[in-house]
C-alpha cells in the first residue's frame, strides 16, 4: 500500500492490498500476528520486492511502503490516458496497465474482492473520494464514466493483481479543469453522518504501534446488524495520508461466512501508522443494496497541525459512486 502509513489486517499472516458522503465528526517493537485478510497498497512484507521501497520503523524491522506513489513498479506502468477533465461534466475516464518487457495491456488479472481492478480517486485537498470498478475491454483497455464535482488536482490509484504476479497499487495525476478553490483538509472527527446513518470511530492512529480501529454503525440510532457483503466484506477502508496521498486499502479482522463474524454493528481493523501526520479514511460500507461512505479525519502522534475547516466529502453516493 520511501516512508508511509501502513496499514495490517491480522488474523493469521502478515499480508499485502472514494455520490456525497458528509465526514462528520472522520515502531512495531515485535513483529504483529500474521493476517488472514490481505491489506491492497502494503503488498506483504520485504519478500514480494526485495530491497524496494522499503522503510525502517522504530523497532527495526523493515516497514512495506505505501501504495500509490509510484506510476510505475515491478515491471508494469499505470498508462492513465485521460490526464484532463472539466469539472462538474460527466466523462469517460480511459487507461492501461503496460508490462514493461513486452510493451503490451496487461489482459489477465487475478480477481481480488470480486473484481480484476480497483480505481480509486482523490482530490489533493483529500475532500473528494471515488470507489470505481471500471470495464475492461479485449485489448485491456479500461473504462468508467465519472464526473468530478470541483476543479483541481486529484490523484487516480489502480489497485490489482498480474496474473503471476505481485499485487500492486500504482498512482497517476489527474487535473479538472475549471475555477479553482483550494479547501482546507477537513477537521478531526470521529462521527460521520451519511443520509439516516451515524458511523463512529473508536480507537487512535499511533505511529509504530498496531492499534485496532472499531467503526460502529447505526441508522436512525438503532446499531444496523444487517450490513451486506460488499466485495466480500462487511466494510472496505481506504487511507490517505494528507500530504503525499500515500495509499492504504484494507479489510476487516474478520470476513462473512467465517462462523464467527457478526454483520454489524461493528466492522474492525487493524492499522499500523510508522509516521506522525494526518490520514484521512474512508469507510465503505452497504447496507439495504446501497454503498455509502464515511469519512474521518483522524492524527497519528505528536502535534496536530493548524486546524482546517469542517467540510463535507464529496464522494459518489450508493451504487452509482461504486461503479462496476
Amino acid at each position: 500500500m520511501h516512508t508511509g502509513l501502513r496499514i495490517t489486517v491480522f488474523a493469521a499472516a502478515l499480508a499485502t492490498t472514494f455520490g456525497t458522503a458528509y465526514g462528520l465528526g472522520g515502531t512495531v517493537d515485535a513483529m504483529p500476528p500474521e493476517p488472514k485478510n490481505r491489506a491492497h497498497g502494503a503488498h506483504a512484507g520485504p519478500e514480494s520486492t526485495p530491497g524496494a521501497g522499503r522503510a525502517e520503523n522504530r523497532g527495526g524491522h523493515e516497514a512495506a511502503a505505501p501504495g500509490g506513489l509510484q506510476i510505475s513498479q515491478s515491471g508494469y506502468t499505470f498508462d492513465l490516458q485521460t490526464l484532463r477533465l472539466e469539472a462538474g461534466k460527466k466523462a469517460e475516464l480511459r487507461f492501461a496497465v503496460i508490462q514493461d518487457r513486452t510493451g503490451h495491456k496487461v489482459t489477465a488479472y487475478q480477481r481480488e474482492h470480486g473484481k480484476e481492478l480497483h480505481l480509486i480517486l482523490a482530490s489533493r485537498d483529500l475532500t473528494v473520494y471515488r470507489h470505481l470498478h471500471p470495464t475492461r475491454a479485449a485489448d485491456g483497455t479500461w473504462s468508467t464514466p465519472v464526473e468530478l464535482p470541483k476543479a483541481g488536482s486529484y490523484r487516480v490509484f489502480a489497485d490489482f493483481k498480474p496474473q503471476g504476479g505481485e499485487a500492486l497499487t500504482l498512482g497517476a495525476d489527474l487535473t479538472a479543469s475549471g475555477r479553482y478553490e483550494p479547501a482546507e483538509l477537513p477537521t478531526r472527527n470521529t462521527t460521520a453522518t451519511v443520509d439516516d446513518y451515524e458511523v463512529k470511530l473508536d480507537g487512535d492512529l499511533a505511529p509504530g504501534t498496531a492499534s485496532e480501529l472499531t467503526l460502529t454503525v447505526t441508522k436512525n440510532g438503532k446499531p444496523v446488524r444487517d450490513l451486506q457483503p460488499y466485495l466480500g466484506a462487511y466494510g472496505h477502508l481506504v487511507a490517505l495520508r494528507s500530504g503525499d496521498l500515500a495509499y492504504l486499502h484494507v479489510h476487516p479482522n474478520d470476513e462473512p461466512g467465517d462462523g464467527r463474524t457478526q454483520p454489524g454493528p461493528e466492522v474492525a481493523f487493524t492499522a499500523t501508522a510508522p509516521s506522525t501526520g494526518t490520514y484521512r479514511l474512508f469507510l465503505d460500507f452497504k447496507h439495504q443494496n446501497q454503498v455509502r461512505t464515511a469519512a474521518f479525519t483522524v492524527h497519528a502522534g505528536g502535534a496536530e497541525g493548524k486546524p482546517g475547516k469542517p467540510a463535507d466529502t464529496e464522494s459518489a453516493e450508493g451504487e452509482a459512486g461504486h461503479a462496476h
